[in-house]
């Protein structure tokens, strides 16, 4: 090792990455949905909204879940 090398600080805890899920895509799909369904057909809009409200409080409650099983320290 060089006296120029910068230090290296120890390593530390890991990163949390959450895991693949499907959900920004549908939700994504939903918001679509729903915002076509207002110049066109009132049925794509309810849709929408319902799959966006759906995606939404399964990704809320995914995600309290993954922090919830994070270590405190």
């Amino acid at each position: 090792m060089s006296p120029l090398d910068p230090d290296i600080p120890p390593v530390g805890e890991e990163v949390h990455l959450p895991g693949p899920t499907i959900l920004p895509v549908l939700t994504a799909v939903g918001i679509t949905l729903a915002l076509v369904g207002i110049t066109t057909f009132i049925e794509f809009t309810v849709v929408g909204v319902l799959l966006t409200v759906g995606c939404l409080i399964r990704w809320i409650k995914d995600t309290r879940r993954e922090i919830d099983e994070l270590p405190l320290d």
